[in-house]
């Protein structure tokens, strides 16, 4: 089955409406959107770390040095602590977020 581009364009269009309607009901209160910036820079900053990490593992498992092999353990275990980090930022985002919202849906709009 082809896609219709023209349908793809316009629900492209539709989607960008609703995100900036969306946009436009959010109360911007800064102290949580700092609070949302911080988080996904945690998350960056562990995102990050784990590609370093991924790499020495790959070059370490290249060398076939047994010394370097040994040490992949402990790089291998880091790097399932910080996905278990990533996993447990996200979900608490995840919380902040639903709270924050369903916090702005129960104040009172203004009507301008």
């Amino acid at each position: 089955m082809a896609k219709n581009p023209t349908n793809s364009s316009s629900n492209k269009k539709k989607l960008k409406q609703q995100v900036k309607q969306d946009s436009e009901d959010v109360n911007g209160d800064p102290e949580i959107w700092a609070s949302f910036d911080q988080s996904f820079k945690q998350v960056q900053s562990v995102l990050d770390r784990n590609r370093v990490l991924i790499q020495q593992v790959n070059d370490n498992h290249q060398s076939k040095i047994p010394h370097n092999m040994v040490k992949n353990v402990a790089l291998i275990q880091e790097l399932n602590g910080n996905i278990s980090k990533v996993v447990s930022l996200y979900s608490d985002l995840s919380s902040n977020f639903s709270t924050a919202f369903h916090n702005d849906d129960e104040q009172p709009k203004n009507s301008d």
